[in-house]
């Protein structure tokens, strides 16, 4: 693997691509360290300190996937976020939309105007989500317990507010401007690179807090042991993805003039995991909007006591068994608007293609649509373990919901790093280079 790293550096071009994507890189992670204006540095920092180590529900999973600029109140405290919902939306909405579906049916020039319409969206989201956290800031809870929380924001008058929604709007901007760089110009999909740089680099300072906080040895057999089960976990998430199942496709030979066309065989890949990490991020939002409905209530109410005490611990029976259900769901509902089995079949039928002992048409998408719902199963249940395995192993070492070798965090990086390496791969391979997997 080291040497085909070498080989690729010295390929002109790709070596190019490579540098690029560093240095879009390295911008990134600058944008991220520097505040808006408005916005009280010291006061963030006392406040960062005392919520070191301790979960911060929804905010801590957004602060995931700004790779902490979320809540240091950066230019690109939004991150990738509100990107990652337009996409979702619009991937929803394609389902429901005749005309969102015939522009995805129109090749590359619909999906040019899909892309469109999801930037528009993304700044839609981002002015949205950009003036809750201003409120959230101003108001004093998104650092609760901290008693300085109040003063984060000294001037909280109309302009300044106005000030930093832009500010944070014109990032996320930015930051979808980069990510669109590094899928033109680099190596990767700009925006699954951006979101591997922001968890990979919580890190070193989640590891060092779990050395700093464990007990035997000084905190190094804690620190270890958390290692060894990442690890483990990133082994195990390489094999199921990888994992697939091949439906055996035959065409049938044609002759147009004196030519035979036809008569090869393929195959149709279905992955264990066909929904990927959506459904995780789906339940994790979804789960977590009662418990932000309860943050901004007054008064002390029965529902508010109970949401508190049973859907913020990620410990908690109720909350385990509730997040793996909707995992479970929208792993099911995913699939199902993702993969049509129909439009396969029809397709197949269209060019002569059927699979061996199932008839074209209608027999062959009750197939396809069998051997799917046999293969999520396993899929959503493997998410849904994985999502929870590693929090309820590491709340000992006093890790909190959102460590990086948590479900949601393990399966982006394998992913993006599994997409990463290939493409790389294919690079090489066009040049007669041996690539990373043999």
């Amino acid at each position: 693997m080291l040497t085909a790293f070498a080989r690729a550096f010295k390929t002109p071009d790709l070596r190019k691509k490579l540098l690029f994507t560093l240095g879009i890189i390295v911008v990134y992670r600058v944008g991220t360290h520097i505040p808006i204006p408005g916005v009280d540095y010291q006061n963030v920092q006392t406040c960062i300190d005392v919520a070191k180590g301790s979960s911060q529900g929804l905010f801590g999973l957004v602060n995931m996937f700004s790779g902490g600029a979320l809540l240091q109140i950066t230019i690109f405290a939004l991150g990738i976020m509100p990107y990652i919902t337009a996409s979702i939306i619009l991937q929803l909405l394609t389902v429901v939309i005749p005309r969102l579906e015939a522009l995805k049916k129109e090749g590359s020039a619909g999906t040019a105007k899909i892309t469109q319409y999801t930037r528009y969206l993304t700044v839609a989201l981002a002015i949205l989500q950009g003036t809750g956290l201003v409120a959230t800031a101003r108001s004093g809870a998104l650092f609760s317990g901290c008693q300085v929380a109040t003063e984060i924001v000294p001037d909280q008058s109309i302009f300044v507010t106005i000030t930093m929604v832009i500010t944070m709007t014109a990032g996320t901007a930015m930051v979808m401007w980069l990510g669109e760089l590094i899928t033109d110009r680099g190596i990767g999909n700009g925006m699954s690179i951006l979101m591997f740089i922001s968890i990979a680099a919580t890190f070193p300072a989640a590891l060092w807090t779990i050395k700093t906080q464990g007990t035997l040895a000084d905190g190094w057999i804690e620190f270890v042991t958390v290692i060894l089960v990442g690890l483990v976990m990133v082994g195990l998430v390489v094999f199921v993805e990888q994992a697939q199942r091949r439906i055996p496709v035959q065409y049938a030979k044609r002759m147009i003039g004196r030519r035979s066309y036809g008569g090869t065989s393929t195959y149709i890949p279905l992955k264990v995991n066909q929904a990927g990490i959506i459904p995780v991020i789906f339940a994790s939002s979804l789960l977590y909007i009662p418990a932000l409905i309860a943050q901004f209530s007054s008064g002390t109410s029965s529902w508010k006591t109970w949401i508190e005490t049973n859907l913020t611990k990620g410990d908690h029976p109720i909350y385990i068994t509730v997040y793996f259900l909707l995992i479970v769901f929208f792993a099911f509902f995913y699939v199902a608007i993702s993969f049509n089995p129909e439009e396969v079949a029809d397709n197949m039928k269209k060019y002569g293609g059927f699979i061996p002992g199932i008839r074209a048409g209608r027999p062959t998408a009750e197939y396809l649509s069998y051997v799917l719902n046999r293969i999520t199963w396993p899929g959503s249940l493997y998410l849904g373990l994985i999502a929870l395995v590693p929090t309820m192993a590491l709340v000992g070492f006093g890790a909190n919901q959102n460590f990086p070798f948590g479900g949601t965090s393990i399966l982006i990086i394998v992913g993006v790093g599994l997409e990463t390496v290939k493409q790389i791969e294919s690079q090489l391979q066009q040049r007669n280079y041996e690539g990373f997997l043999r």
